[in-house]
């Protein structure tokens, strides 16, 4: 019993540890590949979308814009007016020799329709090397005569501003540069008075009361039962009321600012009854209702009307 071994203390005892760090090692190196892993991929499909980048733009360039199969080797213009086409394909800024597929069609369409002569324009590739523009211009229907700055030091002259039905002004074509050409101030359109220079400028709108409705009376004059009777010489717009007509027949009538069919039809009225008595009116005021002012003149004196053109235009004329 005295030699009896005495018990050990475990605590004190060696005994396996569980190697901690060399799995932390471990960890580290994945994650350190891993992050070398996508590293290199990122790498690699940046350069990748780099070399498409810049060999999709090195092909476009070369396939396409320098690409001497879509230069524009013909320019078809058509316009239903008198506008020469030399002047429509300087308002569009194309030339033949530009590449087709360059070409931004919005900005030709916008810049042919800033023209105050141009309403509406069209614009079409025909691939290869066809381009075709066509224009719809504004028939005028009135004319102004106003002034108009035509030097850097401010020289001002008269010149002609014509209206077409919506009250948009547009300048003459200058004939004299156009060899054939017709020329706008030949045209036998109802002059417009009373109306202030300020609001005359090209490729803008009138937008007065008394500018909408001589427009709407010149529009239904033309289909008015005194069409071919008479003919509209001026319209004065000075009053704010009512519109002065002149006739080329020596007549003055009188109109209010509305219902312009009522009040055409009321002159045919009057104009029928006072042709039976052998007389002519001399002035007559539509613009009242009841009692209608009027003064009549001997017929004798009174000129014939033109003779109504066979066209229904006077102005347009076909570029085909």
């Amino acid at each position: 019993m005295w030699f009896k071994r005495k018990p050990r203390n475990r605590r004190f005892e060696r005994t396996h540890v569980l190697d901690v760090k060399m799995r932390s090692q471990h960890t580290r190196s994945a994650r350190t590949r891993l992050a070398a892993t996508a590293f290199a991929m990122i790498v690699g499909t940046t350069m990748t979308l780099f070399l498409l980048w810049r060999g999709s733009e090195w092909a476009l360039q070369e396939l396409v814009w320098n690409n001497t199969a879509f230069n524009i080797q013909s320019i078809d213009i058509q316009t239903d007016g008198i506008i020469p086409l030399n002047q429509i394909l300087a308002g569009a800024g194309v030339k033949e020799g530009d590449n087709l597929l360059a070409l931004d069609l919005l900005r030709i369409k916008r810049d042919l329709e800033l023209l105050p002569l141009i309403q509406s324009a069209a614009v079409e590739r025909v691939l290869p090397n066809s381009l075709k523009l066509r224009v719809i211009e504004r028939e005028p229907v009135a004319q102004i005569s106003g002034f108009q700055t035509t030097s850097p030091i401010g020289e001002v002259m008269t010149t002609i501003f014509y209206i077409d039905e919506v009250g948009y002004v547009m300048l003459p074509l200058e004939s004299s540069k156009q060899p054939g050409a017709p020329n706008l101030l030949w045209d036998p359109l109802p002059v417009l008075t009373g109306v202030v220079g300020t609001e005359l400028r090209p490729g803008r709108r009138v937008e007065s009361p008394q500018m909408h409705a001589a427009l709407l009376l010149v529009a239904a004059f033309g289909r008015s039962p005194m069409a071919g009777l008479v003919d509209l010489k001026s319209i004065d717009l000075s009053s704010p009321q009512a519109l002065v007509i002149t006739t080329g027949q020596g007549n003055e009538v009188t109109f209010g600012l509305s219902d312009m069919e009522m009040q055409l039809r009321r002159w045919r009225m009057v104009h029928d009854y006072v042709h039976q008595e052998g007389k002519a009116i001399g002035t007559l005021d539509l613009s009242v209702s009841n009692n209608v002012p009027a003064h009549w003149q001997e017929l004798s004196v009174v000129p014939p009307p033109r003779p109504k053109p066979l066209k229904p235009s006077r102005y347009r004329k076909k570029h085909v």
